[in-house]
This record gives structure tokens, sequence and C-alpha cells, in this order.
């Protein structure tokens, strides 16, 4: 399932069967899930998407809204382009503060954030690309707590993610939000599958 490209309609289960299966299925994407999200600074996450991930947040999707086949044709289009395809990472990244006015305050200061997200692998730097196609940033400044970030990836620079023990850093270079993490082992095995 993980190398596949993109979801289509013949991926998706009947209502029933995801219902009957649900708890067996989120427990196994949990376990996906385990070894593709970083944690950079003290509130924000990366959560790297792959076809399971996607397939997985659509059904979730469907079985909260119960849209019917119309809205599995709006789920496709919204979660297929967040499915990498062979050359790049793609992540969502969500700033999680429990506390609703230290998130007002904190998100209003890190307007432009999706322009300062980046992966280093062997010292050279990835700029992640925000989703053009939604607000990231507000026009009075604040950002969105959750963003898309696709970074694109050359030959070289996958072949250097993907050898074992390769530091790869994760980062946030914001005035606001200065951050970096090293990639653990386990999360950059699994990423370094997206290339494949």
């Amino acid at each position: 399932m993980s190398d596949k490209r993109s979801i289509s309609r013949a991926d998706i289960l009947d209502p029933a069967v995801y219902t009957k299966d649900r708890k067996e299925l989120k427990r196994q994407i949990s376990a996906v899930k385990r070894n593709r999200r970083v944690e950079v600074g003290p509130y924000c996450t990366f959560y790297f998407e792959n076809y399971a991930t996607m397939w997985h947040q659509i059904h979730e999707m469907l079985y909260i809204e119960h849209g019917g086949e119309a809205q599995i044709v709006d789920e496709l289009a919204a979660y297929n382009p967040l499915i990498p395809q062979g050359s790049e990472l793609i992540a969502t990244v969500m700033f999680e503060i429990e506390d609703a006015v230290r998130r007002q305050a904190t998100l209003s200061m890190l307007g432009g954030v999706e322009n300062n997200f980046y992966l280093s692998v062997g010292g050279e730097k990835i700029a992640g690309l925000p989703d053009p196609t939604r607000e990231n940033t507000s026009e009075d400044g604040k950002a969105s707590a959750v963003q898309f970030a696709r970074f694109p990836f050359t030959a070289a620079q996958k072949e250097k993610f993907s050898v074992a023990g390769a530091q790869i850093l994760c980062g946030i270079d914001h005035p606001h939000y200065g951050h970096i993490a090293v990639i653990p082992e386990p999360v950059r095995t699994a990423l370094a599958q997206d290339f494949a």
C-alpha cells in the first residue's frame, strides 16, 4: 500500500466495512504514523504524509461526515496532492497549543512561517514549499495552525537521505520560532521509503 502514488475511487472501502474494521485500521495507522512525525520546538510537529496516512484520512472524513459519493470526489481531490510522488516529502505542519489565548498570541507572531520550513540533508538545506492554494497567513499576519509543506529533492539529495544513519535535520527559521530537530533514524528509514 505505501508505494502507491494516488488513491482512486476503487481504493475506498464501503462505509459498513470501514466502520466494522475501524478500530483495527486506526491501530495500524497509528503504528505507521509513529515513525512519520517529528517535533520541532515546543509547539510544532511535522507529520509526513504518504498513501497510507491519506487513505486513512479520507476514510475518517467519510466516516464522520457521511457525505456519500459527492464527498468521496471532494476528499480524493483534497488529499491526493499530499501523497509524495517519489522525489519529495510532504508534511502537514501543526502548531499545537492547547491554551486558546496562548495559541492566538503565538500564531499572531508567526505570520509568514510557511516560508520558513526546511530539511537539511548532508548540510544542504531543502526549503519547504507552502501550499499555494490556501491562506497560510491571514491578512492581519496570523499564521494558520495547520500548514502544508512540500520538500522537493534532487536525485543526489534522495541518495544522501537514504543512507543508513544519515543525519537529517528538520527545522523552522522564523524570527519568532527558530527551532531544529534531528530526525530519528526510525523516522528517516520510514521517510526514505517515500523515494522508492
